[in-house]
């Protein structure tokens, strides 16, 4: 069977947080990432029984709509019964995970979720590619996993106009494809593609308002770092901080705002915000690699009080609310389960199950007090000893 590429373009894809602390990444092969979670493997192939995300994630009403407006299905509602999980083994499938990027906390972790998920399954995982924010390494990418023949794709369209063509081609050669947050236009849920997985993105926007507004006690002046890219899980998060703000906290300004193309564009935009605004009170930024350059910026300008507030639980912003830093909280994706989800979606794919166009993972608020909690279930293992020092 066959299936496509995933091309970004350059703008979106020096952008692309998808989420979560855009770190240096290594130009790794699927080779690379194999051997480095065959761990996580052997440990999930011995496991048994249904599959389903860790229901000890809070219920909480998903708020985020998907790429075509449809309402969220939790993702705490899926699961693959005992007996579908055994009849998925008998299939003996593999499956090809295709990244835009995989250098990064979120990366790995969603990577690690759907690896384990697969084991469980059965189903071989022949692939998992790193495009390096670069299209031309993408596309290399794809044609080597099309060569290994797949018979699922998980993967981000970044570009959701120069992917479509690509995804409709992998569709219309029978591979079963489950999108990360995402899709490409004009392909449709049920017939091009199983579903798109995302995080409630709008959710964890409204607990960085919440957040922010809890720590200003509901009065201030504040700046927002935005996505400058037409990507809608980043605009769901500023369209969600900026309507809690302005709707629920009428003495919150929001008096400057600044967008961000790359994710390390974000000391330079902080550092312009506070020029102009030597006095502000507070700064939303939409992701936490960004929101470490504001962080740099506002020790660099002295201003050691700023109140900031983020999205996406990365080591570097975990250790600044752990130990009482200028990042007071944010709202964090839990890509372990997006990526079981996804696995567990793959399998609604092959038995021909019904699955919903639209799931989200529950939003999750974290601030000093929960910090630790907060990394368990996010990743799935305990913080790192960096994490748990900062915390004491």
């Amino acid at each position: 069977m066959k299936k496509l590429l995933s091309i970004l373009s350059m703008v979106l894809l020096a952008t692309m947080l998808v989420l979560a602390g855009c770190s240096q990444g290594s130009s790794t092969t699927s080779e690379t990432i194999d051997q480095d979670q065959s761990s996580t493997e052997e440990v999930a192939t011995e496991a048994s029984g249904p599959i389903a995300i860790n229901q000890e994630i809070p219920d909480q009403e998903i708020l985020s709509k998907g790429p075509d407006g449809e309402s969220a299905v939790s993702a705490k509602t899926l699961e693959l019964t005992e007996e579908e999980v055994q009849k998925i083994k008998e299939g003996n499938y593999k499956a090809a995970i295709v990244m835009h990027y995989a250098g990064n906390d979120w990366a790995t972790a969603q990577i690690e979720g759907l690896k384990a998920t697969f084991a469980r399954m059965g189903i071989e995982v022949v692939a998992v590619t790193d495009a390096q924010f670069k299209a031309e390494k993408q596309v290399s990418d794809i044609e080597t996993v099309l060569a290994k023949d797949p018979d699922i794709i998980v993967g981000i369209p970044v570009d959701p106009v120069s992917t479509a063509s690509a995804f409709k081609k992998a569709a219309d050669a029978g591979v079963k494809v489950v999108f990360m947050d995402n899709k490409p236009n004009n392909l449709e849920a049920g017939k091009d593609y199983v579903s798109v997985v995302s995080a409630d993105n709008y959710g964890n926007g409204v607990q960085a308002a919440e957040i922010m507004a809890e720590e200003l006690a509901g009065k201030g002046n504040i700046g927002v770092i935005y996505h400058d890219a037409d990507y809608f899980v980043t605009k769901q998060r500023v369209e969600a901080f900026e309507k809690t703000i302005t709707e629920k906290y009428p003495d919150i300004k929001i008096v400057e705002r600044g967008g961000i193309v790359a994710p390390n564009d974000g000391e330079k935009v902080a550092s312009g915000i506070l020029t102009k605004k030597p006095n502000l009170d507070g700064m939303f930024v939409v992701w936490d690699v960004p929101a470490e350059g504001a962080l740099a910026a506002a020790r660099t300008a002295g201003r050691n009080d700023l109140v900031i507030t983020t999205i996406d639980l990365g080591t570097t912003v975990a250790i600044d609310i752990a130990s009482d830093g200028m990042i007071k909280g944010l709202g964090a994706q839990l890509p372990y389960d997006q990526g079981i989800s996804e696995a567990i979606l793959a399998g609604y794919g092959l038995l021909g199950k019904e699955a919903p166009a639209y799931v989200a993972v529950p939003a999750l608020k974290v601030t000093p007090d929960n910090v630790l909690d907060s990394w368990k279930l996010v990743y799935s293992k305990e913080a790192p000893d960096t994490i748990q020092k900062a915390a004491k």
